[in-house]
């Protein structure tokens, strides 16, 4: 029986790139490194080498929206790389809605209390794997709660 192809979660920056991948299952993401955006010369062959070695079914992009959901110059910008993305490798290339996941990511590591210079070079890892655990949890199947399935006692 074949697994299912692995998501790929993607945090666009200007200086770094975070990458993230998830579970054979795609229950869960983890971290996988993150790219020095040197350019397309030079980050597009390393997600065709990562969607290849991972076999990756799908590579989600985090889209950054204005908080009115409107797309301003940061998502064209995105939205164009992505487009470029598209030709360098064989899955599916999707956007995900990143709006807060930069805020939500900086929560989380001040709560583990992480130093600043630890901050700075995971922020784009842990974005990375917001954005893919959000998209693969919209993807889940919603289960209304039974009270009659799990009696009391």
């Amino acid at each position: 029986m074949d697994l299912p192809k692995r998501i790929l979660g993607i945090d666009m920056g200007d200086k770094r790139i975070g990458v993230a991948v998830s579970d054979p299952l795609g229950y869960t993401a983890q971290g996988l490194k993150t790219i020095i955006n040197e350019g397309p010369l030079r980050t597009f062959p390393q997600f065709t080498a990562i969607c290849k070695e991972k076999e990756v079914g799908t590579c989600v992009v985090g889209l950054p929206l204005k908080m009115s959901g409107e797309i301003g110059d940061r998502a064209k910008l995105v939205l164009a790389w992505v487009e470029e993305l598209k030709k360098h490798v064989t899955c599916e290339v999707v956007t995900w809605d990143e709006r807060l996941t930069s805020v939500e990511a900086q929560r989380l590591m001040i709560r583990q209390d992480l130093s600043r210079k630890k901050q700075k070079e995971r922020s784009d890892e842990l974005s990375a794997i917001l954005i893919l655990q959000n998209y693969l949890d919209s993807k889940r199947p919603v289960t209304p709660y039974d009270p009659h399935e799990y009696p009391e006692g």
